[in-house]
């Protein structure tokens, strides 16, 4: 990983979660001299040399490795699915079944999804019967994965956690749904926000990506799947997005409101 990126995103993960000092200090004695100065240790003087690195925007923050932002936000390795290995083979093909199975049971009229308007609220019932029938695959257990903190949460990366209980291989799965004719779309359809707390990679494993295509609804509003695709993710390129944030409450505080309507500034 481009050492300059390394050593922002432990400073990203130090103030956005709440990490203490020792990760910066590890991370920083990973950075070349040559190419950053190591900042002290203060917040002002963290984000005065993170700015700057975020404003190059084309040069740095492209094509970093998923697999590399896995590792070093949750110190897991993302596995490469080698479908020529027993396990990897027998899985896979128990895996298809069920896919197979999902699109046809989803596509049928009677189905739930038919008639819900919008595809983002679809995504959950894949979710759900991916995992009822994976449960009921002979040797599979599949779950919402927990979070470090113990509990279970349907939001965030991945949605699924497969464990293979012959092997006790763990494969992660992530099921999207997209439109006929945007598989090239370069839209953002996938993102990952590393937490500490939150965070549900708990273990080394195979990451999926769960692709569903659909044709565009008619006017009855009828969802029709017409393929599926698994995607193995050891190989997968990500790009970061610079993006401050902050909520009502942060803007609307008394003390930083110098006029309001019908009174005078005092």
């Amino acid at each position: 990983m481009n050492p300059i990126f390394r050593w922002a995103f432990a400073r990203s993960l130090s103030r956005v979660c709440g990490v203490g000092m020792t990760v910066s200090v590890i991370a920083l004695s990973n950075v070349n001299a040559q190419t950053a100065t190591v900042p002290s240790s203060t917040e002002k003087a963290a984000v005065d040399a993170l700015i700057p690195w975020l404003l190059q925007e084309d040069a740095q923050l492209r094509g970093i490795p998923f697999s590399e932002v896995i590792f070093d936000s949750t110190g897991k390795h993302v596995l490469a699915c080698n479908p020529k290995d027993e396990t990897n083979a027998r899985v896979l093909k128990q895996m298809s079944s069920v896919l197979d199975e999902v699109m046809a049971r989803l596509n049928a009229p009677e189905s739930p999804i038919q008639g819900i308007p919008r595809i983002n609220e679809v995504s959950s019932h894949f979710e759900d019967l991916i995992r009822e029938l994976l449960n009921k695959t002979p040797g599979l257990a599949c779950d919402f994965p927990k979070t470090a903190a113990g509990g279970k949460q349907r939001s965030g990366y991945p949605d699924l956690e497969l464990v293979d209980q012959l092997s006790h291989r763990i494969y992660y799965l992530d099921p999207k749904l997209y439109a006929v004719g945007s598989r090239d779309s370069s839209f953002r359809t996938f993102y990952f926000e590393p937490k500490i707390a939150t965070n549900k990679v708990r273990e080394d494993a195979v990451h999926f990506i769960v692709g569903f295509e659909h044709e565009k609804p008619a006017a009855n509003r009828r969802w029709k799947f017409t393929r599926w695709d698994l995607v193995d993710l050891s190989h997968f390129q990500v790009k970061l997005k610079a993006e401050f944030e902050g909520s009502n409450r942060d803007m609307y505080r008394p003390e930083a409101i110098v006029a309001t309507s019908g009174k005078k500034v005092e």
